[in-house]
């Protein structure tokens, strides 16, 4: 529903508020806005056998998606007159339609639940009707606080209308930072976030399902080192907070329900050091910046990152010498060109490149095992696979590969077949069940 809503998370393509931003066509955000209405009515047929549950459900939707509707249209009359900037109330119209989304989920989920004799409660932090500025925290506070969580259980929306903007600050992550934030604010004995795949040792597409092997255990610093690479177990921010309050994560696939899944905690490490995933990013760009007189001087680390930030590069890994910097950035062909000719009209003698590359990472919370890098060099060179570049944090939870982005899959399968599959130190551990 947030694709419909907003726009599709991988292909791009346009929803209510995409169409509605680029106001092309006065009624595109509209014929969006009946879409979004139509696959919601569709998803409760899906879910209730009770026509009058449905129907329910139906009313839920339609009141929410008329509101919404009734605050765009009046925002796209004040628009047409031309003179009226509404950049901090488009802002404002990506958060009202996330909320709508979740609110949909939350609302049919209870009243499902409620069907089957389960005593659930929705509770709505959207915040769609009111003029509230409190934090999230204390919005997650006031709405529980009247609930007896041992007799009632409150499916609460993803997404809470808040101070802060939860969409401006946290993207399509915002509903992982809410389930995060009631984690902490109850003292939650474990944390349970459900996805529509295990959490693997490869991409199965890529290695094959019967090689791809659930990871069972890691730690939070895994964790961070997937969401770097734009493998999110979870959001960042989300885990930051869990792992603070020392409350471990079970990542669970939706569709395996029996199995434990993964689980994900502070202070884990792996009985003997070992590999435990291997993925990266296929196409990234990797910026180089070459000035003779660099050695010595202070400041261009500094120069270098305010212009990445003004143009919302994101930084994945960076390496410096005397008087080379390269960061290995996740932006596109457009953005490294602005980013290029920033730097190079304020160090006009720098030699300044960018060019397209993907980086193979191989990731656990430990892997310093002896000759692990002898052996990923080897199975790289007979897969016939050059390295470009290579990193290795003494921290020893990852190493960085910088290859061809033509030979990205076949790394991928080249390491995960020696340094997983083909690892004969490795540990029954990876392959049972978190207790």
């Amino acid at each position: 529903m947030t694709d419909l809503l907003l726009e599709h998370k991988k292909t791009g393509e346009s929803g209510v508020y995409a169409r509605f931003v680029a106001d092309e066509d006065a009624n595109g955000w509209r014929r969006a806005m009946e879409t979004v209405r139509d696959a919601m009515h569709a998803r409760n047929a899906e879910m209730f056998a009770r026509p009058e549950s449905q129907l329910e459900a139906d009313r839920f939707v339609d009141m929410r998606i008329d509101a919404a509707t009734q605050c765009l249209d009046d925002l796209a009359r004040l628009r047409s007159h031309g003179r009226f900037a509404l950049k901090e109330q488009l802002l404002t119209v990506r958060e009202l339609l996330a909320g709508l989304g979740e609110a949909h989920s939350a609302h049919s989920t209870a009243l499902l639940l409620r069907e089957r004799g389960v005593n659930a409660r929705f509770i709505d932090l959207t915040l769609w009707n009111q003029d509230d500025r409190r934090g999230l925290d204390e919005r997650i506070e006031q709405a529980l606080a009247p609930i007896e969580l041992a007799t009632t259980l409150p499916i609460v929306t993803g997404y809470a209308g808040c101070s802060d903007g939860m969409v401006r600050r946290y993207a399509r992550g915002y509903s992982e930072m809410t389930f995060s934030r009631i984690a902490v604010l109850t003292g939650a004995r474990e944390a349970i976030i459900h996805k529509e795949f295990h959490l693997s040792s490869a991409d199965p597409k890529l290695v094959g399902t019967n090689k791809a092997r659930k990871i069972g255990r890691t730690n939070y610093d895994v964790a961070d080192q997937l969401a770097n690479l734009g493998m999110e177990a979870i959001h960042p921010g989300a885990g930051r907070g869990l792992r603070q309050t020392a409350i471990p994560l079970r990542v669970r696939n939706t569709f395996d329900r029996e199995d434990g899944g993964t689980l994900i905690s502070g202070d884990y490490v792996s009985e003997q050091p070992r590999v435990e995933i291997v993925t990266g990013i296929r196409q990234m760009q990797a910026l180089q910046f070459f000035e003779q007189d660099m050695v010595g001087v202070k400041g261009y680390d500094a120069a270098i990152l305010e212009a990445l930030t003004r143009h919302g590069a994101w930084i994945v890994s960076k390496s410096s010498n005397a008087n080379t910097i390269t960061h290995y950035l996740s932006a596109d062909v457009a953005t490294m060109k602005r980013v290029i000719a920033d730097l190079q009209k304020r160090y006009p003698d720098a030699a300044i490149t960018a060019q397209p590359v993907a980086m193979v990472s191989v990731i656990g919370s430990d892997i310093a095992r002896p000759g692990l890098i002898t052996d990923a060099l080897g199975a790289l060179a007979c897969a016939g696979i050059d390295v470009i570049a290579m990193q290795h944090q003494i921290r020893n939870v990852d190493v960085q590969f910088i290859i061809e982005v033509s030979q990205f899959e076949g790394a991928i399968r080249a390491l995960h077949a020696a340094l997983v599959e083909g690892d004969g130190d490795r540990t029954e551990e990876s392959e049972r069940a978190a207790a």
